[in-house]
């Protein structure tokens, strides 16, 4: 009996592969996602698919593969895979959820204080001779100010921790916890609404899923109710803030700085009004990208296709 067909759309780390190679026949192209024809050719015969964010699982995607038990998403969001037809067809679907939250909450609080100090950017300048340090040497320092976490899950109880050891003070506000859940009295940090989270924080880090209550949750009004001067951090999905209201508020000074590693289209098309801003820092949806999260990621969810594979039908 040929051995159930498992197809690996995107980077995986090697030693997940390696896991995966031992019991199944294994496809393995990181680039796979942006060859669509090819990919819509090998998934015919596949028993598993597993992707990151860049691969789109639509319904059309998922007709294409009638023999599909199961989808690893290397990675948290969900948001680009059709749930409704996985459930439909009895499809299983996994992901990590935790495997790189320390990940993201490290580059949370890296970009948090790179965006409220503003005097990292002047690289090029200094080699080249240049000595602005009259222009740089007024940037604010994180310990005494307040870091608000939009989102309050494990990511966002990380970055708490990280950011109250160094001397930030932390607020949240997340709606999947009321004020009387343990969460707040276990970490110490102050549970408040999004009105007074916005009033209060130097800097805003988001740290919620995209959904349709989230979606553009960060445009003109939301940006206008920030602090004067604050700064906003996004390693949660791009959908969820406005691009161009936010290039706004930068250019015209509301807001100090902004640090993006996701985006509403990714890659993030020429011409986007964040491009040539001084005081923006983009990255390309690499927060929850290190060596050691990649291979806790790997290695969970090759363990849980193995385990879907190998259960009865």
């Amino acid at each position: 009996m040929p051995r159930p067909f498992v197809l690996i759309a995107e980077y995986m780390d090697d030693g997940g592969v390696r896991a995966l190679q031992q019991d199944f026949a294994v496809h393995y192209d990181p680039d796979l996602f942006e060859s669509p024809a090819e990919l819509h050719r090998l998934i015919g015969g596949a028993r598993a698919l597993i992707v990151r964010n860049r691969t789109q699982v639509t319904a059309e995607l998922l007709a294409r593969a009638p023999a599909l038990r199961v989808i690893g998403r290397l990675g948290v969001g969900l948001d680009n895979i059709d749930l409704d037809t996985c459930r439909t067809r009895g499809i299983a679907v996994h992901h990590a959820p935790g495997a790189n939250a320390q990940a993201v909450a490290e580059y949370a609080l890296a970009m948090t204080l790179v965006t409220l100090r503003g005097s990292y950017g002047a690289t090029a300048e200094v080699a080249a001779g240049a000595w602005p340090r009259a222009a740089l040497g007024n940037g604010g320092e994180a310990a005494g100010r307040t870091l608000g976490l939009v989102g309050f899950g494990d990511i966002g109880q990380r970055t708490a921790r990280l950011a109250r050891a160094i001397g930030l003070g932390v607020v949240a506000y997340d709606p999947a916890h009321g004020p009387d859940a343990p969460v707040w009295q276990s970490s110490g940090v102050e549970c408040v609404d999004l009105p007074t989270l916005l009033a209060r924080a130097d800097a805003v880090s988001l740290h919620l899923p995209l959904n349709p209550a989230t979606r553009g949750l960060f445009g003109r009004d939301t940006l206008a109710r920030m602090r004067p001067g604050a700064v906003l951090i996004n390693t949660a999905r791009g959908g969820i803030v406005d691009e161009a209201a936010l290039a706004d508020a930068l250019r015209r000074g509301h807001l100090s700085g902004a640090a993006l590693d996701v985006f509403a289209h990714e890659p993030l098309p020429s011409g986007s009004p964040l491009a040539g801003l001084p005081n923006v820092w983009l990255t390309p949806h690499v927060a929850g990208l290190t060596r050691e999260a990649n291979r806790r990621i790997g290695t969970q969810v090759a363990e849980q296709v193995r385990n879907s594979l190998s259960s009865p039908a």
